[in-house]
């Protein structure tokens, strides 16, 4: 079997916050004004990620690992997760403010959801004048004050909101309070999980003239109520992978890119590019394949060795 590297169909999901920045400025294609989202890669229930290339087209990602487990994953994802996959990759478009929220750790998750936790990061794509993300508390609080301020609807006077601009990085552990504002497009690296406790929506409704629901008994045991530091510090440079985020689910480098440049990695786990930047020829013994900005692709395990061709910028993930 000649493995090769692999693309997705995009699962859109409609939202309302979403604006049109995924096809404004990533090349996707869709209908509608308020697509928030664009799931790449997943293998949460009901949203299993369809192959859109070559010989596996049409398979889903949870079918083709059943069958060529180790040359998709490799032995070091296997060892620690068996057959799931366990990341989750999208694109998010924020044309208005998300609502404010929190994300259990993997015991808490286990335990109420029987899902894992959700440790995530934010690479910003683009972002409007005044595009800013909340991220944590301004100083450390307590489940009082936070329960106060909650009440009070004064949350936001308390957290720490963070101006940003194209090419910033934010890594978010469980626990961590946070929200994406309005006029901001960011990639989001995530364990394979669709927990989410919302604290707040910004007192708006939806279509239907209801509140979203919300979650705050559920919140309260999962905030991280200490000050923290979230913002990545990294100088990228050309033509080297340069670390973004090292964390127990995954590792995130970026990759700049300018003319050919030789890629070589072990077969212990999978790689994911999520191309930010530019445009590339990815040559593989087998197969030459041709990306864009906008696009996510799979490097299963078994690929070792390979030449990226272009002038592009890549978000780098394994685990």
């Amino acid at each position: 079997m000649k493995f090769y590297p692999l693309t997705f169909e995009p699962i859109y999901k409609e939202r309302i916050w979403g604006g049109t920045k995924l096809k404004d400025f990533l090349n996707k294609s869709f209908d509608g004004n308020q697509i928030g989202e664009s799931w790449e890669i997943s293998t949460v229930a009901n949203d299993v990620s369809v192959i859109s290339n070559g010989e596996f087209a049409g398979l889903n990602l949870n079918e083709l690992i059943e069958k060529y487990p180790t040359e998709i994953l490799g032995t070091k994802c296997i060892e620690k997760y068996g057959l799931e996959f366990p990341l989750l990759f999208k694109f998010l478009d924020a044309k208005e403010d998300l609502s404010i929220q929190v994300h259990p750790n993997d015991e808490l998750a286990k335990l109420r959801h029987n899902s894992f936790g959700k440790t995530e990061m934010w690479y910003v794509l683009q972002a409007d004048e005044n595009g800013r993300l909340v991220v944590g508390f301004k100083n450390k609080t307590n489940e009082k004050e936070y329960l106060k301020h909650l009440e009070n609807k004064t949350l936001v006077h308390i957290l720490n909101e963070i101006p940003v601009k194209k090419g910033d990085a934010f890594f978010l552990e469980t626990g961590t309070v946070h929200a994406i504002g309005a006029g901001v497009l960011v990639a989001e690296i995530q364990q394979t999980s669709d927990i989410t406790y919302r604290l707040y929506d910004w007192d708006r409704v939806g279509a239907n003239g209801k509140s979203r629901e919300l979650h705050n008994d559920l919140a309260v045991a999962a905030i991280n109520y200490e000050k923290t530091d979230t913002k990545v510090q990294y100088r990228s440079k050309s033509n080297e992978s340069v670390s973004l985020v090292e964390c127990p689910f995954f590792n995130t480098n970026i990759l700049k890119i300018s003319g050919d440049y030789n890629w070589k990695k072990s077969k212990d786990t999978f790689t994911v590019f999520m191309c930010t930047e530019g445009n590339f020829t990815l040559m593989t013994t087998n197969s030459k394949s041709e990306f864009k900005k906008g696009d996510t692709v799979l490097i299963p395990a078994i690929l070792e060795e390979f030449d990226i061709i272009g002038e592009t910028s890549l978000l780098e993930i394994t685990i």
